[in-house]
């Protein structure tokens, strides 16, 4: 079971046929388990402005420029899903309340997703499951910095996606 803290401040909601902090965790749930993640997980997930993701940008990855998606994971997991870095006596990775793996936090641009999902052809909750589930695996430790890394994890994402029947 997963738990999201979902914080919108770019004021407007996705027109899709459910709530966005409803979608993060069914993503969320089912990357769990296509992971095969033994632990109750946990991560944040802010809707904001272009505006406000490039100065996220910089602020975190000296990068001035604005982007879909951030990802910043608590624990470096290399390879990806490397379950055996975690300690479960380190409460740097787990909520001391909850119990939960603390995954990180994910940022992604209202804009970009409605722009990109026109751009792509397909819908605004595609193009949002997309960009939210592309996090997750991050915060997992996929990557997409070499080719072999970028194929894997595409193979991934259309798993879980083709899996929840989100397509393009």
């Amino acid at each position: 079971m997963s738990y999201i803290y979902y914080q919108n401040d770019y004021g407007k909601e996705f027109d899709i046929d459910t709530d966005t902090e409803s979608l993060a965790r069914l993503l969320l749930d089912k990357a769990l388990d296509y992971l095969s993640c033994e632990y109750e997980a946990e991560c944040s997930l802010l809707i904001t402005s272009r505006e406000t993701i490039r100065i996220i940008n910089k602020e975190n990855r000296d990068i001035d420029a604005e982007t879909d998606v951030l990802s910043f994971p608590v624990t470096d997991f290399k390879p990806p899903c490397n379950y055996d870095m975690i300690d479960e006596e380190d409460y740097s990775q787990f909520d001391y309340d909850t119990g939960r793996l603390m995954l990180g936090d994910i940022v992604i641009s209202y804009e970009h997703v409605i722009s990109q999902a026109k751009e792509y052809g397909h819908s605004v909750k595609r193009e949002l499951s997309f960009l939210i589930l592309h996090s997750i695996l991050h915060l997992f430790g996929y990557d997409h910095m070499t080719d072999e890394d970028r194929l894997i994890m595409e193979d991934v994402q259309r798993n879980i996606l083709n899996e929840l029947g989100i397509t393009r």
